[in-house]
């Protein structure tokens, strides 16, 4: 993972997600690339408002300078490759641009802007837009814990065999792999589903042993809250899983695994689609 996105813009999650990254870039010996996008458009009604549009438009200006000029004033005694990219409108087109040249993105886990309780529009859209995973940095976070035991939620789906490939850089240097599968009373397709052994034997043949421990899912406990209880026990540093195995109208609808860990992680989550 030597090719590390990372998304820059001025919230609580900055410093967690930037030591993410600088702790991936350290680790892989790796280049960080911070994104920055300023949204400097504005709809315009009238030329009576072209003026406090051209101010505002300036204020956006001064403000993303003193920011990078800081932030790259910090970057600049650290001991990782860097590169700044700044561009205008959404953070999510510049990244779907840049992602394919990417290993991964790392993104804040709670939203940027918005109600704080909801999951990340950001983190949504780019986790079923781009092919590298996306790893999800809460801002309680104080450094990447690669070392830390890990922990994969295992549904059998194609969406979480894509994490667990993803993950395998990250996986080698966890102290313990934990594969979780999570038994519930109806359950869809699972003789056409990939089971626990079949990932473990996957992870064996990459020098690493997981231990499978299935999960019962208590009448009205959640998936994610019967996983998150699993994560704290055991202390990890790095949870694992597929996103939005169902469509995100369902999900948003419906309620699902992947809507609830990204309301807000306590740990931080690395997603495939």
């Amino acid at each position: 993972m030597r090719s590390i996105l990372l998304h820059i813009f001025d919230d609580e999650g900055l410093e967690a997600r930037l030591q993410a990254a600088l702790d991936l870039a350290r680790s892989f010996d790796g280049h960080v690339t911070c994104v920055q996008a300023v949204p400097f458009e504005f709809g315009v009604p009238s030329d009576s408002y072209l003026s406090k549009a051209m101010e505002m438009a300036a204020a956006f200006r001064a403000s993303a300078d003193r920011f990078q000029e800081e932030l790259e004033s910090k970057l600049a005694g650290e001991d990782v490759r860097w590169d700044w990219i700044r561009s205008s409108g959404d953070a999510f087109d510049e990244i779907a641009r840049l992602a394919p040249l990417s290993e991964i993105v790392v993104l804040g886990a709670r939203n940027p802007t918005g109600e704080p309780g909801l999951p990340s529009r950001l983190a949504s859209e780019t986790v079923v837009s781009v092919r590298p995973p996306v790893l999800l940095v809460p801002p309680t976070a104080a450094s990447l814990k690669l070392d830390a035991p890990a922990i994969i939620a295992w549904n059998g789906s194609s969406e979480c065999a894509h994490a667990l490939q993803a993950s395998l850089p990250l996986l080698r240097q966890a102290a313990e792999v934990h594969i979780l599968p999570v038994r519930e009373r109806k359950t869809r397709n699972n003789g056409k589903r990939l089971s626990a052994m079949d990932a473990a034997k996957f992870l064996s043949r990459h020098q690493i042993e997981p231990i499978i421990t299935e999960l019962s899912h208590e009448d009205g406990n959640s998936i994610a809250a019967t996983l998150i209880d699993a994560a704290q026990v055991r202390k990890v540093g790095l949870f694992v899983m597929g996103a939005y195995g169902r469509s995100r109208f369902r999900e948003r609808v419906l309620g699902g695994v992947t809507r609830d860990m990204l309301c807000d992680p306590a740990t931080p989550l690395l997603l495939s689609h």
